[in-house]
């Protein structure tokens, strides 16, 4: 009897403990913030790009690697600016290729002021496009602290148009 007795109360000091440490177990001060969630949005606009090949580097010189600068003017709900660099690999006489880039963004976004980083990877090949470009984890300054999200970026006509959906906390 004593050898389940000593269960017992092991077993409830766990439980007392489990609870105590959980958020049902301890009672809320009302003094204590609650962090408000992010506000999930939407931009949409246009931008300019001029894009810069640069020489190899020794290592690169026979890889067939193209190293590229990257500056983009963004209009529309982005107001900003940007650099950035891009690898890319094969090319149109195969209709195939590949590319990397990272980007840091600079300005506006729909009235907040700061930069975040955008991270570029994408595939062409004859049956298409595929292209992933996602803001970088706690990349955002100013009032962009705290930005999540992806962009898509289209050309049409020779024509750049972008939309970016991210979430930001909200304004102090």
């Amino acid at each position: 009897m004593t050898h389940r007795t000593g269960r017992s109360v092991c077993m409830i000091g766990v439980l007392c403990l489990c609870l105590a440490a959980s958020p049902i177990g301890r009672a809320q001060s009302p003094a204590t913030p609650q962090k408000e969630a992010a506000v999930s949005r939407h931009a949409s606009g246009t931008f300019d790009v001029k894009v810069t090949p640069q020489e190899p580097d020794a290592v690169g010189a026979d890889s067939g690697i193209s190293r590229l600068l990257l500056e983009k003017q963004f209009h529309g709900d982005l107001e900003a600016a940007s650099k950035g660099q891009m690898l890319a690999c094969g090319g149109p006489p195969s209709g195939s290729g590949g590319y990397v880039g990272m980007e840091r963004v600079t300005g506006k976004l729909s009235g907040r002021s700061g930069s975040f980083a955008l991270q570029h990877n994408g595939t062409m090949e004859p049956s298409g496009v595929h292209l992933s470009v996602t803001v970088v984890p706690g990349s955002g300054t100013g009032q962009l602290v705290g930005i999540s999200g992806s962009m898509n970026i289209v050309i049409e006509s020779g024509k750049h148009s972008y939309t970016l959906d991210y979430s930001l906390p909200p304004s102090p």
